[in-house]
């Protein structure tokens, strides 16, 4: 491997590899070893202007674990590749304000993503950043009364509880259309890794606690990703085009800050699957 250089993007959470280039995406196997240990101790990795096209970033990520089929998900030119944006030719658009609201991808799906991959392809004159925060920081910083308290607790997640976020008032036709696209899943609010870390599952499909008061269990469930986000846990990522953003999801909460809809921004999505949140 080439001699890599890295630095901290912030005192909590990510790292850049400063001066990788696409061609070493492509060539360098133990580039993708590097990555993996970096995702693993800061959860966030930049490659900061890497202009790698979708080949490209295709073939890097299958050396990171297997990866989503998109195929379902047009428009596309690489089946494990997904086009985020708000063209009105993207029939997902209507559901991707949700990326506004902290959250975690997967956690509807059979298996949360293991890890995310972004490129910048067109990019916002202003606004648009994507932030981080750490889930595990979120879980060490508990009392230790709290973690004993949340040890057992389980919460629903679901699609309407996440679009209920960008459609305050929505009709029962829009309701029944969630539930049946998406069914609810139930996970524990402390995720335990195989590696024994523990993060906590949080974000903006969490709808409510197991057994507990709907909006005493909302109230908690936001005053923990409130804490877990602060400022100064916080890595915002301003976007140039040709960036590569990777981020450990299952140790996360991400999302997408404000801007103009009508301005083309366009990224190209691959993600890793693989990680089962436990029961």
């Amino acid at each position: 491997m080439e001699t890599i250089t890295t630095k901290k993007l912030n005192d909590k959470v990510g790292v850049e590899f400063v001066g990788v280039t696409a061609d070493q995406l492509r060539n360098d196997d133990s580039l993708a070893v590097a990555v993996l240990d970096a995702l693993e101790e800061r959860g966030v990795v930049l490659f900061r202007k890497i202009d790698a096209d979708d080949q490209s970033q295709v073939d890097f990520c299958r050396k990171l674990g297997p990866l989503n089929n998109f195929k379902d998900h047009p428009p596309y030119e690489t089946e494990e590749v997904m086009e985020i944006s708000f063209s009105p030719s993207n029939p997902t658009a209507a559901y991707l304000k949700s990326n506004d609201f902290w959250h975690t991808d997967g956690l509807l799906d059979d298996h949360a993503a293991k890890t995310a991959v972004l490129s910048a392809r067109v990019v916002a004159d202003k606004g648009g950043e994507t932030e981080f925060a750490s889930t595990y920081e979120a879980y060490d910083a508990l009392t230790d009364d709290e973690k004993e308290r949340f040890e057992n607790v389980r919460v629903i997640h679901s699609f309407e509880a996440v679009q209920r976020h960008s459609y305050e008032n929505p009709t029962a036709e829009q309701i029944e259309e969630w539930n049946a696209r998406r069914p609810g899943r139930e996970h524990p609010l402390v995720w335990t890794h195989s590696t024994g870390r523990r993060s906590l599952v949080l974000g903006a499909t969490a709808s409510h606690i197991v057994g507990m008061d709907v909006e005493e269990g909302r109230a908690l469930l936001k005053e923990l990703v409130d804490r877990a986000t602060t400022p100064d846990r916080v890595y915002r990522h301003t976007w140039a085009v040709g960036d590569m953003v990777l981020w450990d999801n299952s140790g996360l909460l991400h999302r997408a800050c404000e801007f103009d809809r009508k301005e083309p921004r366009r990224m190209h999505r691959s993600t890793i699957t693989g990680s089962s949140v436990g029961q």
